[in-house]
């Protein structure tokens, strides 16, 4: 499965390990800024949890939070593993990058999905140093 925007020439192919057509199109929708796109993938009430916030709850909140933070960053996979099932609820890792204008680092999304397909968590895991660490929040501070 591919997801392909008809008003963008950026095609987004199968994450190795994963299927999964609503975390390919989260991939796909952040990459091509289309945050709207991204929120409408969430539950009403499904949550982002970022690095250096707090959580990030509901679709219009999610969809704001994106438009001010996620400009710019290109979101790199590299494998994933559909987790577990239970009660209703899928769980999956996906390993990769975020890039930016200002840093690249190694990141981990570890996203939850109800039987309708719609992302109730995303929880993203920052994969470095500490030293790294503190330097990402002091560029973000700034």
């Amino acid at each position: 499965m591919s997801f392909t925007d008809t008003q963008s020439s950026i095609t987004i192919e199968n994450i190795a390990g994963i299927t999964e057509s609503t975390i390919i199109n989260y991939f796909a929708t952040i990459n091509q800024e289309k945050f709207e796109r991204t929120a409408a993938l969430f539950a009403e009430e499904g949550e982002l949890l970022a690095p250096f916030t707090q959580p990030i709850v509901g679709r219009d909140a999610i969809a704001t939070y994106l438009a001010q933070e996620a400009k710019g960053m290109k979101l790199l996979f590299i494998k994933g593993t559909k987790e577990s099932v239970e009660n209703d609820l899928q769980l999956f890792k996906i390993t990769g990058k975020v890039n930016t204008p200002l840093f690249s680092v190694n990141v981990c999304w570890h996203f939850t999905l109800n039987k309708y397909r719609e992302i109730t968590t995303v929880r993203i895991k920052l994969l470095a140093s500490p030293q790294e660490l503190l330097g990402l929040k002091k560029i973000k501070d700034s």
